[in-house]
């Protein structure tokens, strides 16, 4: 395949939070590159996926979303993590809920109007909108909004129209040569992943005020001569309150979220691992710039 008959390029998935944009990557990769939870915030990281086929090469770039208020030093590494995908993108994908368009859009938009490369809409979650023709006011109001290479309706979780939205992608890449390796998914490993899923079954099992101030460290990945793989997780909490609501009457929630974590990586890795958490305190961990360094936030923090 010569870059004649080949298309490749960077695809910056850009949005405000909790509108679908990791869904919708794992929807286009076919495999699960970033986690998921119904809570905002969930990404905190710009992540790579890698969807080859014979004629063309999509690098999707799922970041986190768009905050307005960077109230603290991980926002405001979120926002530059997105912001640094606009730069080096050859499309970016907007992606907007339908029928909701907030000042947080607004700023989204703006932001993908001030960068160098044309600008997509996705118009995500469409299953919700009853009866159909709803929509199109909605359609319309978009369409005045920016001058957008196109307009696309779909439903990531659904899987409505998102062979469409990958055709219209392909179809507006360059011709060029492959960007990575064919069987290249993510740019991300084994401690990263293991972090990201712990997280992920971190916020899907607390109540709303805990998961904004966790996160996770991987301190060691290792293998034993029986070939077990060991990961020694640290959870930590902003509040000495919070750990309690993590570790559970005597024991039992982080129980639960570390077994539900260790299957979910075991099928990803395919293979047996033994994964051990600990949770500690670190008040207003995600404004110390030290412990988001340990974390992998290393995008200009």
């Amino acid at each position: 395949m010569t870059a004649k008959n080949h298309r490749s390029g960077f695809v910056a998935v850009v949005g405000k939070p909790n509108v679908g944009k990791s869904t919708l990557v794992n929807a286009l990769v076919g495999h699960k590159i970033s986690i998921v939870t119904s809570k905002p915030h969930t990404t905190r990281h710009a992540i790579l996926g890698v969807l080859t086929e014979p004629e063309h090469q999509v690098v999707f770039i799922d970041t986190p979303g768009l905050e307005q208020k960077q109230r603290t030093l991980m926002n405001r590494s979120m926002n530059r993590a997105a912001l640094g995908a606009l730069d080096g993108a050859t499309i970016i994908m907007l992606v907007v809920q339908a029928g909701e368009w907030t000042a947080a859009d607004d700023a989204a938009l703006k932001l993908c109007s001030e960068a160098a490369a044309p600008c997509l809409i996705a118009i995500n979650k469409v299953d919700r909108i009853h009866p159909k023709e709803k929509l199109l006011p909605f359609l319309q109001e978009i369409m005045g909004r920016h001058e957008f290479l196109e307009i696309v309706p779909i439903s990531a979780l659904k899987d409505k129209n998102i062979k469409q939205l990958k055709k219209v992608l392909i179809n507006h890449l360059p011709f060029e040569e492959p960007l990575y390796p064919a069987e290249m998914l993510t740019d991300r490993g084994v401690r990263f992943h293991a972090a990201e899923v712990l997280r992920e079954k971190l916020m899907e099992s607390l109540r709303q005020e805990v998961p904004y101030g966790l996160g996770v460290e991987i301190n060691e990945v290792a293998e034993d001569e029986n070939g077990l793989l060991h990961i020694d997780a640290v959870i930590w909490v902003d509040r000495e309150s919070h750990k309690g609501i993590v570790v559970g009457s005597g024991g039992q929630g982080i129980k639960r979220v570390g077994s539900a974590a260790r299957l979910d990586l075991e099928e990803h890795l395919e293979r047996k691992l033994h994964l051990d958490t600990k949770v500690k305190v670190k008040k207003n961990w995600s404004d110390n710039a030290q412990m988001l360094h340990q974390m992998g936030h290393d995008d200009g923090v």
